[in-house]
């Protein structure tokens, strides 16, 4: 079994807006998992990302005991 920082799998929140879920897509990230690579800063910096989807994200992030790579 994958530990949840590997599992490729875990979909973002289903209650991200289009728009996050977009920028996100654009940027290269479709699953929750491939987030914990990135600090909050940079996915703070994607049009589209703004801070209900950013609390929603941490959110995600900490139900599987991932988080936001720290930096800036």
């Amino acid at each position: 079994m994958e530990s949840p920082a590997h599992d490729s799998t875990l979909p973002l929140p289903s209650a991200l807006a289009q728009p996050a879920r977009r920028a996100l897509a654009n940027a290269g990230y479709t699953h929750l998992a491939q987030l914990a690579a990135v600090s909050e800063a940079e996915c703070k910096a994607f049009h589209g990302i703004g801070p209900n989807a950013l609390k929603q994200l941490r959110q995600a992030l900490a139900a599987h005991g991932l988080s936001f790579a720290a930096g800036q």
